[in-house]
């Protein structure tokens, strides 16, 4: 096997901040173009673009969110009043409740509109929950940007009116997670959403109280959409009971054929308890308290295996799928969920993700309980036999001491030159960092290549690399950080591996040296040099319901807001004199958190999560 990742390549960046900031005359290489806010976000998140410059976009933060009060009880609005007495010195631009008659009668001001939604998530997210009896708020939008000079458009995917149907102009729940991660060159667009969470008929239990709970059909599934949301084909996981199953697209090449992953098979455990007559969901005891269909939804999280699949939407729109394997075949007693997942693919049907893997990566006939505490980025493809076969690029495996799999290494791209790209950990330090992997050599000498980063602990991730070999991603690019609650600053990156001394370049050091932009992540790359980035921008400001905040003069409030934006290439550059410019990093001001971008992310990431909730 080879030695991991001894291939380290030497760059001239050693600080965390890019010798451009040192060098004030640079030439400006790429312009931002700014996709606008969407008409009723306030956050937007770029995502994949073809090569026509068609981008996907995703978006939180949504005004007017529709907050049924008809379900919130006294108590409910009480604890509002509350929640924003103990918080209002804690969120922008609120405080406390106005008008707490308008508020119980169903028609807040904005200020307390935003604080029912945020009592709302509170809820969601703790114990306070546990049967789905408060309505479910998940916040973001799909949206696609057809070019320079449209505004991104919403893309209604599985969501509905608060009675399952739709029509055009209704209410939509909001409940559903919606993301749509690119559009290919044919114009298909492709990503993973859920279903709303919709009342049920009100229930009695055994003590004779009334309950409203809150169900949904099933939870992420992955979906196609030919003609830019008109019409939706959903992508049917393999095993689909108790639930409806998981299923998600996250990338399709111009062949037609997108992977991602599928359930395939139920957990023993939830499927026991579901059939358990003495104290599961089939003891009529219980569901004289609970309905039958939220006994189930509650144990949705780990309900099913999941494995990598490869999705093909035919010429008459009938989907096919294939599963892709695992990198491990575990003993036959062996009863744990191992799972892959498949992030991208080429055109020429190879294949790139992450999957678990054992601790000792000798092992030939595993033991029915045999180490396994690692997850490890590996490509599917075929062998020269076509038979399908999953390959961890020859990394060495580690164990460690962690109650759940640690994520070591991902891989998030794959060019059609057979360059792929991603994420790994350094062996010496464990600090996260960019690779990338050539696939056209022998299986046995592929080799992680781990370039340098920013600064030694600066963590990076590479998520996407064109034809010519161009890789971007994101980067740390402060040394140190005062909290936990203050992560470090990040900054998108390239990367050109065609170059004979290839460097990472901070993508903020080639804007215009006034730009009001601040370059935080590159998502994606397209062969025409193009970058789908997101940045922080200033931008005037607006309550929940929409309307534009101003201040004691009557001027509109500006904020920083996270943006989803495109980077051109500019012919041959602008040489500038940046001497007289304040550094990028430190004059975007400070009024959205790092933490709040981490958050954001964090809901978006869905390469890294299964929402059952």
């Amino acid at each position: 096997m080879k030695q991991f990742a001894k291939n380290i390549l030497a760059i001239g960046i050693t600080s965390a901040l890019s010798l451009s900031f040192l060098n004030f005359s640079h030439a400006a290489t790429y312009e931002v173009v700014d996709k606008g806010n969407a008409e009723n976000l306030e956050y937007t998140y770029g995502k994949k673009q073809n090569n026509q410059g068609v981008m996907a976009v995703t978006g939180t933060n949504i005004y007017n969110f529709p907050v049924q009060f008809e379900y919130l009880s006294e108590n409910d609005f009480n604890n509002i009043r509350n929640y924003a007495l103990q918080r209002h010195d804690y969120e922008f631009g609120l405080e406390e409740i106005e008008d707490f008659e308008a508020l119980k009668a169903g028609n807040p001001t904005a200020n307390d509109l935003a604080w029912a939604k945020l009592y709302l998530q509170s809820i969601n997210t703790s114990s306070q929950n546990p049967n789905f009896e408060y309505q479910i708020v998940a916040d973001t939008a799909a949206m696609t940007n057809l070019g320079d000079g449209s505004k991104s458009s919403e893309i209604r995917i599985f969501d509905t009116d608060f009675d399952g149907n739709y029509t055009t102009g209704g209410v939509v729940t909001r409940s559903t997670v919606d993301v749509i991660e690119g559009v290919t060159d044919s114009n298909i667009a492709f990503g993973t959403a859920s279903a709303p969470y919709l009342p049920m008929p009100e229930f009695t239990d055994s003590s004779g109280n009334l309950h409203t709970h809150w169900v949904r059909e099933h939870g992420q599934r992955g979906f196609f959409s030919p003609d830019n949301g008109a019409t939706i084909y959903p992508v049917l996981p393999i095993e689909t009971r108790y639930g409806g199953g998981i299923s998600a697209v996250f990338d399709m090449n111009e062949n037609g054929s997108a992977v991602g992953y599928s359930s395939y098979k139920l957990s023993k455990l939830r499927e026991e308890y579901i059939l358990d007559e003495s104290g599961g969901c089939a003891d009529p005891n219980i569901v004289d308290d609970i309905p039958f269909e939220i006994c189930v939804q509650k144990v949705q999280n780990g309900m099913y295996y999941i494995q990598a699949f490869k999705a093909t939407l035919s010429a008459d729109n009938v989907v096919e799928t294939e599963q892709l394997g695992l990198l491990v075949t575990p003993h036959v007693d062996d009863d744990r969920a191992f799972t892959s997942q498949a992030l991208a693919v080429n055109n020429h049907g190879v294949a790139v993700g992450y999957a678990h893997g054992w601790d000792n990566t000798d092992v030939t006939t595993p033991a029915v309980n045999e180490r396994m505490t690692g997850s490890y980025a590996v490509i599917f493809k075929e062998d020269e036999q076509g038979n399908k076969v999953v390959l961890d690029f020859n990394q060495l495996h580690y164990r460690f001491n962690t109650s759940s799999v640690f994520a070591f290494s991902r891989a998030n791209d794959i060019n059609d030159n057979g360059m792929a790209v991603g994420f790994t950990h350094n062996p010496d330090n464990f600090v996260k960092k960019f690779f990338y992997v050539d696939t056209n050599v022998a299986d046995s000498e592929m080799e992680l290549i781990i370039p340098k980063g920013f600064f030694t602990t600066s963590k990076s991730t590479a998520f996407a690399i064109n034809s010519a070999g161009m890789i971007v991603g994101e980067a740390e690019i402060e040394t140190h950080n005062d909290s936990a609650n203050n992560p470090r600053r990040t900054a998108g990156f390239m990367f050109d591996t065609s170059s004979d001394s290839p460097v990472m370049t901070d993508i903020n050091t080639l804007l215009t040296c006034n730009s009001d932009f601040n370059i935080i992540k590159a998502n994606d790359i397209n062969d025409e040099g193009l970058i789908s980035a997101t940045a922080v921008v200033k931008s005037d400001s607006y309550d929940a319901k929409g309307e534009l905040r101003l201040d004691e003069s009557g001027n509109a409030i500006r904020v920083d807001v996270v943006r989803a934006v495109l980077l051109k290439p500019i012919a041959d550059g602008v040489i500038e004199d940046c001497e007289s410019v304040e550094e990028k990093v430190e004059r975007q001001g400070a009024s959205i958190s790092s933490i709040t971008v981490l958050a954001l992310f964090s809901l978006l990431g869905l390469r890294r999560k299964i929402f059952t909730k």
